[in-house]
């Protein structure tokens, strides 16, 4: 596995690793037994640290892991992707379409920052709101999948509101997605309402980006998450920020200094142009009672 190869699917593919491990009680070197390889490939593989290893090697791990089919081919992606310099998710293609990367990455964060142009983001959005929108992007499947995806949003939503550490969110949320009707006028003023109400939280910050903002960066912005993790007793982050983009057709991660920081300053330029808290609030509540009259 080449060392220029992106860090974040082999961080991914160990963390995934390690909690299988765990689940099951198992230590490194009885695992590695098992799986007939080395247990200092193991551990570097648990730690993200690049190592040789063949599919076959670790479909064996999988395997002793008792990993589903599903996930064990999702390891597999993962350590192919981590020899590619940039890690390009395209839906259904080497990773399987219901293995969710980004959830695992969003567990493991300790803040993050979205832009959103045209829709609430998914830890903020009400039951009834994300069943409209999942109805819509997956119109195939049956009213029980729907369900099942609604369920999995909302436990996500749950690193928000724990009270133990909870997930620092700061969200930077454009006025068209306020008043994109989804799901109906009256989903739309709850949903509005819940986004004034979940902004008082310490950890939780909502502004708005009014049409009055113009276009503060220049260029088009799509929706984006900087994601930043936790740091070790020296104070150095455990892992570097990632920048995560999502399109009609893929994901993509950026993880290169360069194409953080430049993130960093549209995020800068978006912040110093948005609204500030209590006029956001203010602001979502008006649509609010717009959507009810």
């Amino acid at each position: 596995m080449s060392e220029t190869g992106s860090t974040l699917p082999r961080r991914q593919l160990g963390r995934y690793l390690r909690e299988a491990r765990s689940a099951l009680g198992m230590a490194q070197d009885r695992v590695a037994k098992a799986a007939d390889v080395s247990t200092s490939v193991l551990q570097r593989l648990e730690s993200g640290i690049p190592t040789r290893l063949k599919v076959r090697d670790l479909q064996a791990i999988c395997d002793v892991l008792e990993l589903s089919g599903d996930t064990a081919e999702a390891m597999v992606g993962l350590l192919r992707q981590a020899a590619e310099t940039s890690w390009w998710h395209e839906y259904g293609s080497v990773i399987p379409a219901n293995f969710d990367v980004y959830v695992g990455l969003e567990t493991a964060a300790r803040k993050l920052t979205t832009y959103q142009p045209a829709l609430v983001p998914g830890l903020l959005q009400i039951p009834e709101y994300a069943r409209a929108l999942i109805r819509a992007v997956k119109p195939e499947e049956t009213a029980a999948d729907h369900e099942r995806r609604v369920e999995l949003r909302t436990r996500r939503q749950a690193t928000v509101s724990r009270r133990y550490q909870p997930l620092s969110l700061d969200v930077v949320l454009h006025e068209a997605a306020l008043r994109c009707n989804v799901g109906g006028p009256m989903v739309m003023a709850a949903q509005l309402r819940h986004l004034a109400e979940i902004g008082k939280l310490p950890n939780v910050s909502v502004r708005v980006l009014s049409f009055k903002a113009g276009a503060p960066v220049g260029d088009p912005v799509g929706q984006f998450a900087i994601l930043e993790f936790d740091e070790d007793t020296g104070g150095e982050r455990v892992w570097p920020p990632v920048v995560y983009l999502e399109t009609f057709i893929g994901c993509m991660y950026l993880e290169k200094d360069a194409d953080v920081r430049r993130y960093y300053r549209v995020l800068d330029s978006l912040q110093r142009a948005a609204l500030d808290e209590a006029v956001s609030r203010n602001l979502l509540r008006q649509v609010a009672k717009e959507f009810s009259a």
